[in-house]
């Protein structure tokens, strides 16, 4: 066996024996509660529907045939870009192949050596590996924790940018936005947000926290994503016409990349079109049932009002042995293992869906209790 494949063997035998291995599985349990389909789009017969009525209007290839600034650009990405800045209140909006692109693109380029990016602790890796390949320092500050975070802008130098998501994807809690925001005025700070888990959740008709807290004016850029409350697949930065034009010639995630093919983009405006036909308050009694059983059954759970919920174990292996007791129950729920959190901090995390019927939250409780 060569040197490499060594360490390689080495590195995942490690992580079997602290039972953190990674892999991959089609076994599809019958009652979700670990997607984040959280309106039940991925799975919508009527969004379905709606893709395939418009298809039908347009003629279409199959592929775009290279970057958006070769052949991949079409009147009609642009046309759902601007729509969608719109809908959520935004000068401008450039799409990405997902999230991570996004990401990657926007945190790796909007900051140069001297300048200083701060991001909260628990903040998504895609932001992380965008940073660390900015020439930018950078800080952490503790999770939602305002007096750190203005320790840090006190040291900051040089182009300041602040990054948080307004709701986590681990802890299912959201950002202190408000707070955060008048900070950054004070410290002539850029803040930035990753909306990913609140878009379709919180706001008006589902456009997000940022909106919910008419904080527009005071974010430079949001991160929107498809991939969750959506159903589809992409994202979107929103921000200024100024930045919309800087990441189409620096982002390299962009440029470099082959833009999605058109039906994808088809998904995406359709998603919009139903989301706006929606009742988030569907959604938001689910939240409801859950948290009012687990109070019921005296269940410990995370500090969430969000549709993810969680319950911490003290190990990888007690958080597996918990996930794989309800999966036996049909209930497709997934340990969050160490390194993906602290050590110490496993769980069980619990996506809440429109379609997860009364009795299904029930039947889920009433196993955590016997667990």
């Amino acid at each position: 066996m060569k040197k490499i494949e060594q360490y390689l063997g080495a590195q995942l035998q490690s992580r079997e024996d602290n039972l953190s291995i990674r892999k991959l599985s089609t076994t599809n349990l019958p009652i979700d509660f670990c997607s984040n389909d959280y309106l039940g789009f991925a799975r919508s017969s009527i969004l379905k529907s709606k893709v395939e009525h418009y298809l039908k209007s347009i003629s279409y290839a199959n592929g775009s045939g290279g970057s958006r600034l070769l052949s991949g650009n079409t009147s009609l990405v642009e046309e759902t870009e601007q729509d969608i800045a719109n809908f959520h209140k935004a000068t401008c909006g450039l799409i990405f192949n997902s999230g991570y692109d996004a990401n990657i693109g926007l945190f790796s380029c909007i900051a140069q050596r001297g300048d200083t990016i701060i991001t909260d602790s628990f903040i998504h890796a895609s932001i992380i590996d965008g940073c660390r390949l900015s020439h930018a320092t950078r800080y952490k500050f503790e999770h939602n924790n305002l007096d750190d975070l203005e320790a840090k802008l006190k040291i900051a130098k040089g182009n300041i940018i602040v990054a948080v998501e307004s709701v986590y994807s681990m802890d299912g809690d959201c950002a202190p936005l408000a707070e955060i925001a008048i900070l950054c005025t004070k410290y002539q700070a850029n803040l930035i947000v990753d909306e990913a888990h609140a878009t379709g959740i919180f706001g008006a008709l589902g456009r997000g926290l940022v909106n919910q807290l008419n904080l527009e004016d005071s974010v430079f850029a949001r991160i929107i994503t498809f991939g969750k409350a959506l159903g589809t697949h992409g994202a979107i930065i929103l921000g200024s016409e100024t930045l919309r034009n800087y990441l189409i010639n620096f982002a390299r995630s962009f440029i470099y990349t082959t833009a999605a093919p058109i039906h994808n983009i088809v998904a995406i405006k359709c998603a919009y079109q139903l989301l706006q036909e929606s009742n988030q308050q569907e959604i938001q009694a689910k939240i409801n049932l859950f948290r009012s059983l687990a109070d019921e059954y005296k269940i410990l759970t995370l500090d969430s009002n969000s549709c993810i919920q969680g319950v911490l174990y003290a190990s990888n292996k007690d958080a597996k042995k918990a996930a794989q007791m309800l999966q036996l129950q049909g209930l497709d729920v997934r340990a969050i293992l160490s390194p993906t959190v602290a050590v110490g901090k496993e769980r069980i995390r619990i996506c809440l869906h429109t379609f997860n019927k009364h009795s299904e939250i029930k039947s889920l409780i009433e196993n955590l209790k016997k667990i």
